[in-house]
């Protein structure tokens, strides 16, 4: 059982500082603060499907990663502190509304909006913020910028990558699925990616076109479908942002990162609600489908002078 414990926390740890490499590809701030931070929507998918006891390899991939790039050993104990709480407060705030891995209801999505990723992921990025503050690496001026920063990352790389892990573990290959549905699938992820392309690189302020194309995700492969695209739409306005191109051009970095905030908080809301609305109608149909049956049945036993057919 130590050997099963210490392996599981050596994976945790790998895969949390896998997704920080990733993260730190769009820094913003001092070479560790980015709009889209993925080890924590990692973390918090690890303690949903493993529970809490891969804590451990969250706060020992926290400590890999800002180990080399924090300013003193102390400071980078408070923010290792902040990255492992953020994620397990956001778990019992999520464990304590009955959430369910599913993501099939749509008092699921909402709470993994507001519980998991705005309310869960302050923690992280007051604490974090305010120690880098108080350790002279940032300038008090830079405090509100910086925050809004960090709490994007931590709150995008919730809504962003814990769905798309959920939606993974449960996923299967569709039975008989036809190629038509493998090209509808095909063209959705293109088109996504094309459209986003054209958005955040045009003067006019177009992101509003990539909506359609949740929509289309949600209600054809609910799930499945909606976590990629969304992904995409958060990726490519990311790197617009940190660009600063298209609308994102000419705005201070606390500006931009309302708007990015605001952007891919519609677009990713639009999707998981979506998303658990459809999964949430098709689980009421097959419901009441049953239903029917059985009723059927216990009218046909029920009605005298007939015999019940055979099954």
């Amino acid at each position: 059982m130590p050997l099963r414990t210490a392996a599981l926390t050596l994976a945790v740890a790998a895969v949390y500082y896998a997704g920080a490499q990733l993260g730190l590809l769009q820094e913003l701030v001092r070479d560790q603060v980015t709009p889209l931070w993925p080890p924590t929507g990692i973390a918090l998918a690890c303690l949903l499907l493993l529970g809490p006891r891969s804590w451990p390899g969250i706060a020992l991939g926290a400590l890999a990663v800002n180990a080399p790039i924090g300013p003193a050993p102390l400071p980078v104990l408070a923010i290792v502190a902040g990255n492992t709480l953020a994620p397990l407060c956001a778990y019992l705030l999520l464990r304590r509304a009955g959430f369910r891995t599913e993501l099939n209801r749509l008092r699921d999505a909402l709470a993994l909006v507001f519980l998991g990723a705005l309310a869960g992921m302050l923690i992280s990025s007051t604490l974090g913020t305010a120690v880098l503050v108080l350790a002279d690496a940032l300038p008090a001026s830079a405090f509100w910028p910086t925050w809004s920063v960090w709490w994007t990352g931590d709150a995008m790389g919730v809504l962003v990558v814990t769905p798309l892990l959920l939606a993974a573990r449960r996923a299967r290959l569709p039975r008989g699925a036809t190629p038509y549905r493998w090209l509808e699938a095909a063209a959705l992820l293109l088109g996504t990616a094309a459209v986003m392309l054209v958005a955040t690189r045009s003067a006019a302020s177009l992101l509003f076109l990539v909506f359609p194309f949740l929509i289309w995700a949600a209600l054809r492969f609910q799930l499945p479908g909606a976590a990629p695209c969304s992904l995409i739409v958060t990726v490519l306005a990311i790197q617009a942002t940190a660009e600063g191109v298209g609308p994102f051009t000419g705005h201070s970095l606390l500006t931009r990162m309302v708007t990015l905030q605001a952007f891919n908080g519609s677009t990713t809301l639009t999707a998981l609600l979506l998303a658990a609305i459809i999964a949430e109608r098709d689980h009421t149909r097959r419901q009441i489908e049953q239903v029917c049956v059985q009723l059927a049945e216990t009218v046909v036993r029920l009605t005298p002078g007939e015999r019940e057919p055979g099954r």
